[in-house]
């Protein structure tokens, strides 16, 4: 780890940033190619995680304009089964909770394809989607009928909805915090469209199980942040607003979810006892995130050997997922077309292109019944129990699976 000037921290404007991992210059991990693409030069840009020791945060020091990222978008989240259980649940409990009724407004922004939004629908709640790809915003009116704005929420669209009398009871933000360049502005944001009364639930990756487990996967340009509760808490106070509970879920490899609402008022004693756990395994020291790069050089060498030692028996390897997690994976340890035949993935709007840097070609899942390769690399681990439960058919004919993260193992 070093220290090196980068500019200010995203969240408190400090200096003081130290590097844990440089991936180097990567492609846009989502940003998908057509066949007439393929031959064009393909952008890349720096890949570098620093740590703040002024408030914690963990960051890319690279901004790509979200122009750029998230104006046409291939990840739909109702392709998630799990996602959309877990969706679910939240909704029927908050219904439940906060006496929501057809009086109430619930928005959700980076509302994706309606995979939230549409249990509240179903429950007689009004809802409102923001969300900047138009392409899934018009997805989520056509298929679900929700409401969307593609539009990206700052201040501006905060004021405006209020004015407008389209204050929230509840606003839900899952895993687009760590997609946000100007996160007080964005914090602010929220806070001004909550009604007094109303509660804001955020979601986003968590620090600790991205380090703990070896998730640098994760690491990509659309993911500008990687929190922790201690820099969230900062983060909401400086804005004015109270994270008064904090739930931990497995989901994505490990993510918090949190509680919000106006105020500042003492800070609650689960909250209280989660920051002082923090504090106790290091998060503001940054030896804890020593070591980082090499727990990656090992999984990067025990997985190259893997996939040489299966290539050298003439065995066929296939992949599953051709997510954003699984593009940092492929192009940081140089795995392409030598080693790997094609991937396949359940989402529509990815099959018929190519994957960034690598130009693997996107098929759909049947395609491994169809072609029976010996082994599948599967780099949306973190939904793994789902994933090998719809390829039930394909491990009884006797195809097996590789998971690379956090540790290279067969199933």
């Amino acid at each position: 780890m070093s220290r090196r000037s980068f500019g200010a921290c995203r969240s408190c404007g400090a200096t003081d940033l130290v590097t844990i991992l440089d991936l180097g210059r990567l492609p846009l991990a989502n940003a998908l190619l057509t066949a007439e693409q393929l031959s064009a030069p393909e952008p890349t840009y720096p890949l570098e995680l620093v740590f703040c020791a002024g408030c914690t945060l963990v960051q890319i020091t690279e901004t790509v304009p979200p122009e750029k990222l998230f104006r046409k978008y291939f990840y739909l989240s109702s392709f998630s089964e799990t996602t959309l259980r877990h969706a679910e649940e939240i909704a029927t409990r908050l219904v439940r909770e906060r006496s929501l009724s057809k009086d109430s407004l619930v928005v959700e922004i980076a509302s994706n394809d309606g995979y939230l939004l549409q249990y509240y629908k179903r429950a007689g709640i009004s809802v409102l989607g923001i969300e900047p790809a138009a392409n899934i915003a018009r997805a989520a009116e056509a298929e679900r009928g929700i409401p969307t704005l593609s539009e990206f929420f700052d201040i501006a669209l905060a004021e405006k909805l209020r004015a407008q009398g389209r204050d929230a009871n509840v606003v839900h933000a899952n895993n687009v915090l760590a997609h946000v360049a100007d996160l007080n502005g964005f914090v602010h944001g929220i806070r001004r469209l909550l009604k007094n009364e109303g509660i804001a639930v955020i979601e986003v990756p968590y620090v600790k199980d991205l380090i703990d487990g070896c998730e640098f996967d994760t690491i990509y340009h659309e993911h500008l942040c990687y929190f922790s509760l201690t820099a969230l808490n900062r983060l909401f106070r400086s804005q004015g607003l109270l994270i008064h509970d904090i739930e931990h879920s497995p989901i994505h490899g490990g993510t918090v979810r949190i509680f919000a609402r106006h105020g500042a008022d003492e800070t609650p004693e689960k909250v209280r006892r989660w920051l002082d756990e923090e504090a106790a395994w290091g998060v503001g020291e940054a030896e804890f995130y020593r070591g980082f790069g090499a727990k990656v050089d090992v999984l990067r060498q025990r997985l190259l050997k893997l996939l040489s030692a299966l290539k050298a028996q003439g065995k066929r390897i296939a992949v599953y997922g051709a997510s954003a997690k699984g593009s940092t994976l492929l192009n940081y340890f140089d795995i392409g077309r030598e080693t790997l035949d094609f991937v396949v993935d359940r989402s529509t709007i990815k099959q018929g292109h190519y994957t960034p840097g690598t130009h693997l070609p996107i098929h759909a899942p049947e395609r491994l019944l169809e072609e029976m390769p010996d082994l599948v690399l599967l780099l949306t681990w973190n939904f793994a129990e789902e994933i090998l439960e719809q390829q039930s058919e394909y491990r009884r004919r006797g195809g097996r699976f590789i998971i690379p993260v956090p540790e290279v193992r067969i199933v």
